[in-house]
C-alpha cells in the first residue's frame, strides 16, 4: 500500500523538488499539492492523506499555525529554509524537519521513518514457546502442551488424552480431528483407536509400541505408516 502524500508549499520549485524525490520512492504517492494553508485545509476536508509535507513560511497562515488548527492532522514533515522553527516542529510532534534545499538522501531517511511508523504491529514471537492445544472437559478448558502427551485413545465421539504426569483428560473430539490438528508434530496414528507421541515410544514390535509400561496395539491398516515413521 502506498503512502498518500499532500505537499503544502507556496514555492513552485520547492513543490516540484518534493514531487521529484517522491517519484523515486516506490511506496510514496503524491495525491495533491497546495500553494497555501487555505487550499490545504480544503483538500483535507474532502480527502484523507497519510503524510503531509508542510512548509512553514507561507503567506496568510504559517505552517505551524495551520498544523495547530487541525484536530486530526496526517503525519507531518516540515520543510523550511529556516532552522529557527525546529523546536516548534517537534513540540507539534512532527515526524521530521527538513531544511531546504532538501537532498534526496535526507528526504528518503524521513519518509522511511514514516513508513516504519505505519507498519502494523507484529504479534510477539516468544523464543522457545512450546506448542499446545486446548481441550475442553466438562466446565474446564485445559491448556495441554503437546510434549506432555503420551498417547490418545478414541472413545467414539470422545478422546482420552494420557499425559506424562499420570493424569488423563476426556474431551469431546473425534480422533480424526485430533489427528489433523497434530499432523505437523511428532504424533503417529498407530491404530483406528490410538495416536501416540512418537518421541515417547520406548520400544516396539511388529504388533505394538510401548510407551513406558503401556503397550499400544498397531492396527493392520496402520502398520506401514508406523514402520515408515520408525524408519
Amino acid at each position: 500500500m502506498k503512502i498518500k502524500c499532500l505537499i503544502v508549499d507556496d514555492e513552485p520549485l520547492a513543490t516540484q523538488l518534493l514531487e521529484h524525490h517522491a517519484r523515486q520512492v516506490p511506496f510514496l504517492e503524491v495525491a495533491a499539492t497546495a500553494p497555501n494553508a487555505i487550499k490545504a485545509f480544503e483538500l483535507l476536508a474532502t480527502a484523507s492523506f497519510d503524510l503531509m509535507f508542510l512548509d512553514i513560511k507561507m503567506p496568510h497562515l504559517s505552517g505551524i499555525e495551520f498544523l495547530k488548527s487541525l484536530k486530526n492532522p496526517p503525519r507531518t514533515i516540515f520543510t523550511t529554509a529556516y532552522r529557527d522553527f525546529a523546536l516548534d516542529g517537534f513540540e507539534l510532534e512532527a515526524t521530521d524537519y527538513l531544511l531546504k534545499p532538501i537532498t534526496f538522501e535526507r528526504f528518503l531517511k524521513a519518509v522511511e521513518r514514516v513508513a516504519r511508523a505505519m507498519e502494523p504491529p507484529q504479534s510477539p514471537v516468544r523464543s522457545g514457546e512450546k506448542r499446545f492445544m486446548i481441550l475442553k472437559s466438562g466446565p474446564k478448558s485445559h491448556k495441554v502442551y503437546l510434549d506432555d502427551i503420551l498417547y490418545i485413545e478414541s472413545l467414539k465421539d470422545y478422546v482420552r488424552v494420557f499425559l506424562s504426569n499420570g493424569k488423563n483428560i476426556v474431551s469431546k473430539h473425534k480422533i480424526s480431528d485430533i489427528e489433523a490438528e497434530l499432523s505437523s508434530a511428532h504424533f503417529v496414528r498407530v491404530h483406528r483407536s490410538y495416536i501416540v507421541n512418537g518421541q515417547k515410544i520406548t520400544a516396539y514390535t511388529a504388533s505394538e509400541v510401548e510407551i513406558g509400561e503401556v503397550e499400544v496395539p498397531i492396527g493392520t491398516l496402520y502398520r506401514g505408516q508406523v514402520e515408515g515413521y520408525l524408519g
